[in-house]
């Protein structure tokens, strides 16, 4: 299993079981992070929303993730721990999408 892998099942896991533990505190979390997390993907889109309301969305879309993650178990959102190959391979993949970005922005007007 990659190492996003071994990492995103238990958080899904543990989101899941905290939504059927607790459904009136994280179902309106998970909309609010939804509805924040829109507001802030039109604002990073449009060039009619200004920087500072940018930055507004952002903080918002941050603090209901941030409400969210403290529903969950410390052992799923903790940072996790990769071995060395894993890393290299992620940094390896990182760094081939960002040169594909870099240079599908440079051919596009």
């Amino acid at each position: 299993m990659p190492a996003y892998e071994a990492h995103m099942v238990p958080l899904l896991d543990a989101l899941a079981v905290a939504y059927c533990e607790d459904p009136e505190t994280v179902g309106p979390l998970l909309k609010l992070h939804a509805a924040r997390v829109l507001r802030h993907d039109f604002a990073e889109f449009s060039e009619s929303v200004p920087d500072h309301e940018r930055a507004i969305r952002a903080a918002e879309a941050d603090g209901s993730r941030d409400a969210l993650c403290a529903e969950l178990p410390e052992d799923v959102t903790a940072d996790p721990q990769l071995t060395a190959d894993d890393a290299i391979t992620t940094a390896t993949r990182l760094t081939h999408l960002a040169s594909r970005i870099r240079h599908t922005r440079k051919a596009t007007p």
